[in-house]
């Protein structure tokens, strides 16, 4: 294995595993351009609520404190926001997503605002100038990275802006508050550090959740993908009982059609030929309803080593050694059929053939309390820098470009898919060299 390159497996096994990276890296680009969006509700509703405390802020140091300020600009300042809400709201539908370009005019135009009424209430002295991250750290979680660079930037010209230039502060006496310039230059600066680190917390934390969120919706979709395989037995067999009726029909008709034919009928060929393909297909029917009724009984029942080979049967023709351990015991478990269990699986199994050099070990062995499966290879093993991280969703390290793979997605759905059955997955590497996966089962879980 790859040290660089084993930790993303392809999406989905099998010969369609370029097709199908390539429709995941396609249902990326979908989604990382319609990443970042908020609804027109949420800006209004925000909007909204800082109208209201706005309103109530004014109303308690106007009357309740009884100072003295410029309360009627202040008072159109509120009036404006008021009509830019119910502006949006008559002329826009309020349930759409709007795009990066209206949400950062909008929250500029709140941070604009703001900045007006600190400037006439203080400037950098007024303590309600914290209130510029609300609209920087509400871009952080829904925007995209240049808006928020946007927002962040204007926020700190106007914030900077108040430092030097502002009307006094509230008090009584008016204006005979005034603090030092370095104290205002502080609080801006501690502002600014606010601003970035908030900003930067609330991105990560956005971004990943983006992440897992697309991860698990791949996951759900593999799984399904899966599930449908494993129902064609049972599909088969209805289809075939439901075919054989007017099958046994068309053989009934051709046959006293046959009979009323004189031998030497110029259609004599052509019955004949009806009759011998409508017995090839209830042959077929009846080999398909077999494998149906088998599939409730045996099929979906397991040993150790049939899952095994279950799992690395696709792999056997790819030019490396896969070699099956599993010790001889008639009283190991037998394990019930899952989609999950066989697609977690196959994909470590085909990572490690494909970044093995020469052989892949797969070996099984049990307790009576337990199941794990060891998958190991001969090539480089996991690199250190990434081995903590396999199984996080786009952890890739892929720099191999003639190998097919996806989006770093192939471990995280394996792991997921396992763990869903109950299991646990460990990365580690050879001490001769090369990778291994343990995956370790309570047996009752598979057996149940």
């Amino acid at each position: 294995m790859s040290t660089s390159d084993h930790p993303n497996a392809s999406i989905l096994p099998s010969r369609g595993a370029q097709r199908n990276a390539r429709e995941a890296a396609r249902l990326s680009r979908i989604s990382r351009s319609t990443a970042g969006r908020l609804r027109r509700s949420t800006l209004v509703t925000l909007r909204w609520m800082a109208i209201i405390g706005q309103s109530i802020a004014l109303l308690f140091v106007g009357f309740g404190l009884g100072f003295s300020f410029p309360i009627w600009p202040c008072v159109a300042m509120i009036v404006m926001s008021i009509l830019f809400n119910i502006i949006v709201t008559a002329t826009l539908p309020l349930d759409r997503r709007v795009g990066d370009r209206e949400a950062g005019a909008q929250l500029g135009f709140d941070l604009l605002q703001l900045a007006v009424l600190l400037w006439l209430t203080g400037g950098m002295t007024n303590p309600f100038a914290l209130l510029f991250l609300a609209p920087v750290v509400t871009s952080a979680t829904t925007l995209s990275r240049p808006v928020l660079v946007i927002l962040g930037v204007f926020a700190a010209g106007l914030s900077f802006a108040l430092v030097f230039e502002s009307q006094p502060l509230p008090w009584d006496p008016t204006g005979s508050f005034d603090l030092p310039l370095k104290f205002r230059i502080g609080t801006w600066l501690a502002l600014m550090v606010g601003i970035v680190f908030t900003s930067s917390y609330a991105w990560r934390s956005a971004k990943e959740s983006r992440r897992m969120s697309e991860a698990l919706a791949a996951t759900e979709a593999v799984l399904a993908h899966e599930q449908k395989l494993s129902a064609l037995g049972g599909l088969a067999a209805a289809a075939a009982h439901e075919l054989g009726t007017p099958l046994a029909t068309i053989q009934l008709t051709a046959k006293e059609i046959s009979r009323e034919l004189k031998p030497r009928s110029p259609y004599r060929e052509d019955i004949d030929l009806v009759l011998s393909q409508t017995q090839r297909c209830r042959d077929i029917l009846q080999q398909l309803a077999l494998r149906g009724d088998q599939g409730d009984e045996i099929h979906d029942q397991l040993s150790v080593e049939a899952l095994l080979e279950e799992a690395a049967e696709p792999y056997f023709g790819m030019g490396k050694s896969i070699d099956i351990q599993v010790r001889e015991d008639e009283t190991g478990p037998v394990l019930r059929r899952q989609a999950e269990l066989i697609y977690g699986l196959k994909n470590f199994i085909e990572n490690a053939v494909g970044f093995a050099r020469t052989e892949v070990i797969i070996s099984g062995n049990w307790t009576e309390n337990d199941l794990s499966i060891s998958i190991e290879d001969d090539g480089k093993g996991f690199d250190a820098n990434v081995r903590d991280r396999l199984g996080e969703p786009y952890v890739s390290g892929r720099s191999d470009p003639s190998k097919a793979g996806g989006l770093g997605l192939g471990f995280f759905i394996a792991k997921t898919l396992v763990e869903r059955t109950g299991g646990q997955v460990e990365f580690g590497n050879r001490a001769e060299g090369g990778a291994r996966v343990n995956l370790i089962w309570p047996v009752r879980v598979l057996t149940a």
